[in-house]
């Protein structure tokens, strides 16, 4: 009796078969989400630790900002930018309007903050899917090849075990590619949602501090 993974898909119920390649189909799908999500994040710190050490190297904002604004931003150096961009906007256009300075690079910042973390979340929602329903949809699959295994054993009056256990296999396999969809997706889920909760504090923490310049800035011009 060949019971390898491809016999027990191949003799499986239709009904079955489609929870299967269902199955299949979301971990693959979350497995692609998971590894680009691994170098996503990854890229994400390490652009902020580096922003950070030129920033605090005593270096001119200026020179910074004229630095930055070449190129293509990310994280923390993607805030900086925007705020800096809406401050030379503001002082250059109208040096009368300091008061509405602060407000309008806080708001920038604010709007650069949900378009960086809303990059980054992008896609978890299905990995958080994946994780809840997957054992439920496997667990489907199991009852469906069940229901249908003892169909088949009414029908040939035969209760071995021979005839029992390879429509039990079947059904159980696709429990099997349940928790074998959602495992990987609860743990890299709760994963990613703690380090995009780091990542949101540290630029939350930035904006603090650059408001904070900011707001020195205005005193000193007016």
């Amino acid at each position: 009796m060949n019971t390898s993974f491809l016999q027990l898909f191949m003799t499986a119920h239709p009904v079955v078969q489609f929870v299967m390649v269902g199955l299949l189909l979301a971990s693959i799908w979350a497995w692609a989400i998971i590894i680009e999500k691994l170098f996503a994040f990854r890229r994400a710190r390490r652009e902020a630790d580096r922003f950070e050490q030129q920033f605090w190297s005593g270096q001119s904002l200026e020179e910074l900002y004229a630095g930055l604004s070449r190129g293509r931003t990310l994280s923390m150096a993607a805030l900086f930018v925007a705020a800096m961009r809406e401050w030379k906007r503001s002082v250059e256009g109208n040096i009368r309007a300091m008061g509405g300075i602060q407000l309008r690079v806080e708001k920038v910042m604010d709007v650069t903050i949900s378009r960086e973390m809303e990059q980054l979340d992008r896609r978890l929602l299905f990995l958080a899917t994946v994780g809840s329903t997957a054992p439920f949809i496997g667990l489907f699959g199991t009852v469906w090849g069940i229901m249908t295994s003892f169909q088949a054993i009414a029908a040939s009056k035969n209760t071995s075990l021979a005839v029992v256990a390879p429509g039990i296999a079947e059904a159980l396999f696709a429990t099997a590619l349940g928790l074998l969809a959602a495992i990987p997706a609860v743990i890299f889920y709760n994963k990613f949602a703690a380090d995009s909760s780091r990542l949101g504090q540290r630029l939350e923490a930035f904006a603090d501090e650059f408001s904070a310049i900011v707001s020195r800035q205005i005193d000193v011009r007016t």
